[in-house]
């Protein structure tokens, strides 16, 4: 049985809807208003193989911060519904993820217990593409809100790069990759929780 889940989450300030299949393919399908995070967000799903289907808008007259953050905190809640009591998975995840001059290392622990380490190196300057921007200073409030929501410990950190635009990208495709790691079914465990206590609630 394929582990799924859907959440909406409406609140004064964004409207998301969001579902998730853990044992997918990597399609995304986006109705997104901010460019550059649907990218890294098709990248996430591919990278993770997870199927995602996602509409979203919010208070961009704002700023980008709470759609960016508020779509952490829904992927989280949906990954931590799709897992369930989180039995018979492997757990751990890591990925080293190369991308041109920038390495990239990932570290996830579906242990139930919420903490982000995020080392990004980025230059907090906005990318821009026409008429459009994108605030990088979202990225480490997106990982927060998913860890949180998600109860997952994740280590990001960039161990070398230049270009925040590679920086931010290989920072989610090696997360999808240690994340789908962690979440696989474990064939010599299936019906076991893994942790001494008997529990990853």
């Amino acid at each position: 049985m394929k582990r799924k889940s859907e959440i909406r989450r409406t609140t004064t300030e964004t409207d998301i809807r969001l579902a998730l299949c853990l044992d997918g393919k990597g399609g995304a399908g986006l109705n997104y208003p901010i460019g550059f995070m649907g990218h890294m967000l098709t990248a996430f799903a591919r990278h993770g193989l997870f199927d995602l289907e996602l509409s979203a808008s919010g208070d961009l007259e704002v700023d980008q911060h709470h759609l960016v953050e508020d779509t952490g905190i829904v992927l989280g809640q949906c990954f931590a519904r799709a897992l369930g009591e989180r039995r018979g998975i492997r757990r751990i995840g890591n990925c080293l993820f190369p991308m041109d001059e920038t390495l990239a290392s990932a570290a996830a622990d579906l242990s139930g217990r919420p903490f982000l380490f995020f080392h990004g190196d980025l230059s907090n300057r906005p990318l821009v593409s026409g008429a459009s921007s994108f605030q990088t200073d979202t990225v480490a409030d997106f990982w927060q809100g998913f860890v949180n929501a998600a109860g997952i410990t994740l280590h990001l950190e960039i161990v070398r790069g230049r270009s925040d635009h590679h920086k931010i990208e290989a920072l989610f495709k090696a997360a999808a990759r240690a994340l789908r790691e962690a979440a696989a079914r474990d064939p010599d465990s299936p019906d076991d929780i893994p942790s001494t206590k008997g529990t990853l609630a």
